[in-house]
């Protein structure tokens, strides 16, 4: 439980969080020259401002995404550092808003340098960063593997393999994400896609797909998706909220979508505070599903309490709606 001035009291769930985006830059900073890496910062202040987004560096969710691929990703690309990135994640959204249940994303893949380093190796560091958290602060964790759009079918289906492998050692599902102007959908391999995606759900592994964050592929993108994967939850998603038959069929399924504020607003997938409203609006008149995330945290400079605050400050959610996102969060969660 949490309490706030506000008194909202709740369990505080983040269900759609990068790893990539929520390691302190001191810890990056500390993991950058441990490994001997070359910066282009020559300060740590300047180092902070490389890897974190502001309204100067940032003005597209390419420009949001980009960050994370030149930078965050390759400093993480290690098993000690993949350890220590995960476990300080857990520990650092505990201590900072108190949320005790998390599942945090990546792409293994992106971690192990191309292939030079064995992913495997990579994975069970991340899951020992994991277990090690929860140990110690006694939450509840567990990992997503990313599968990314810009990479071949035979790549992804390896990570889906890796994570079946390591479900029962903390990995819990399985996402799709990357960049929007190469949807999966148009992918000559969708159906095969679609079977992996299918074969996944049946050894146990939850579902969830990035799609309809941004314009570049409106809503279509995100029926395609409802209607052939069929995952249990979506990525963002607010791009239903301009078709009033599509925001209807993900009420029926029962969809949950995984609103991410301060990222979209940052990124400029919305305008601002109140198109987010609006948005939020659509959602709640035709009971659309949705859970309250922060997605890059330290990225954004953001955290769950600031999210909830900015939520009730622009008059977006009351703290009975809050509460009841948090507790559907909670049982929609694929940590079992």
């Amino acid at each position: 439980m949490i309490h706030y001035k506000n008194k909202l009291q709740v369990e505080l769930v983040d269900l759609h969080i990068h790893v990539g985006g929520a390691v302190a830059p001191h810890i990056m900073w500390s993991l950058a020259h441990q490994q001997g890496m070359k910066l282009p910062a020559k300060t740590y202040w300047d180092f902070w401002q490389l890897i974190t987004a502001s309204p100067e560096t940032v003005h597209s969710l390419e420009d949001y995404v980009n960050i994370m691929h030149q930078w965050t990703e390759k400093i993480q690309s290690s098993p000690e550092a993949i350890q220590r990135c995960v476990y300080s994640i857990i520990a650092k959204e505990y201590r900072s808003s108190n949320v005790s249940h998390i599942e945090l994303r990546f792409n293994p893949m992106k971690r192990n340098k191309g292939g030079e380093m064995d992913l495997d190796h990579i994975i069970q560091a991340a899951v020992h960063g994991l277990d090690q958290a929860v140990l110690d602060y006694g939450a509840k964790a567990g990992l997503i593997f990313c599968l990314a759009r810009e990479f071949p079918y035979e790549l992804n289906e390896i990570i889906v393999r890796k994570a079946v492998r390591y479900f029962k050692w903390g990995v819990v599902g399985i996402d799709m994400a990357g960049p929007e102007k190469r949807t999966f959908e148009s992918d000559p391999d969708f159906k095969r896609y679609v079977t992996l995606f299918q074969e996944a759900r049946e050894r146990g592994l939850g579902i969830t797909v990035h799609t309809g964050e941004t314009d570049a592929t409106g809503p279509e993108s995100v029926r395609q998706v409802l209607r052939d994967i069929r995952p249990e939850r979506i990525g963002h998603g607010i791009q239903a909220a301009k078709d009033e038959a599509l925001m209807k069929e993900l009420a029926v399924a029962g969809t949950v979508l995984e609103l991410c504020p301060s990222s979209n607003i940052q990124t400029r997938a919305v305008e601002g505070w109140q198109e987010f409203k609006e948005i939020v609006a659509k959602f709640k008149q035709y009971g659309v599903k949705f859970t309250i995330n922060t997605d890059g945290p330290y990225l954004l400079r953001t955290n769950m309490k600031k999210e909830i605050e900015l939520l009730l400050e622009n008059d977006v959610l009351t703290e009975d709606e809050l509460k009841q996102s948090f507790e559907l969060a909670r049982s929609v969660s694929f940590i079992k």
